[in-house]
């Protein structure tokens, strides 16, 4: 065997470095500071964006907006259930001799529902006052609140 057959068909200088099987890091790949920088040295194209609420399950959270509307002068809130309503649902309620439990069961919704209900802490649901109204026999809604619910309008 010649020399010449030992190199491969061809003479590799000292100064040259080859190197095989070696890529350039991928951008999703440069996570850390170090591993930025070596890039940074070997010239690859790096791109860095703060992505928000990135790899979180923060669906409910509020909007990037938030400080904007803290800063607002206008008093922005919604709205809760009127103190009078709350009272009329609590008076018709004990009528009947019934818990926050038991008219939660009769309109099929959480005790808790009725709780903040009877504490004006619940932003009004026209369909549960609805069932509220039906359940208790007063109105809920309306100008005359307070006064027993009349049955079905008869043509």
């Amino acid at each position: 065997m010649s020399k010449q057959g030992a190199n491969f068909g061809g003479t590799v200088g000292w100064d040259q470095q080859t190197v095989i099987g070696k890529r350039a890091p991928r951008p999703g790949e440069l996570k850390s500071e170090s591993a930025i920088n070596a890039a940074q040295r070997a010239g690859v194209a790096i791109d860095t964006s703060k992505k928000f609420a990135a790899g979180h399950n923060q669906q409910h959270q509020s909007a990037k907006n938030t400080a904007i509307l803290d800063r607002e002068t206008e008093e922005l809130h919604h709205d809760r259930v009127n103190k009078d309503v709350a009272k009329v649902i609590q008076q018709a309620r004990v009528a009947k001799e019934w818990t926050q439990a038991d008219l939660a069961r009769n309109i099929n919704e959480k005790q808790q529902v009725i709780n903040e209900y009877e504490q004006s802490k619940a932003i009004p649901n026209q369909q549960v006052l609805s069932k509220m109204e039906r359940a208790l026999g007063v109105k809920l809604r309306g100008k005359d609140i307070g006064e027993p619910l009349a049955g079905p309008k008869k043509k």
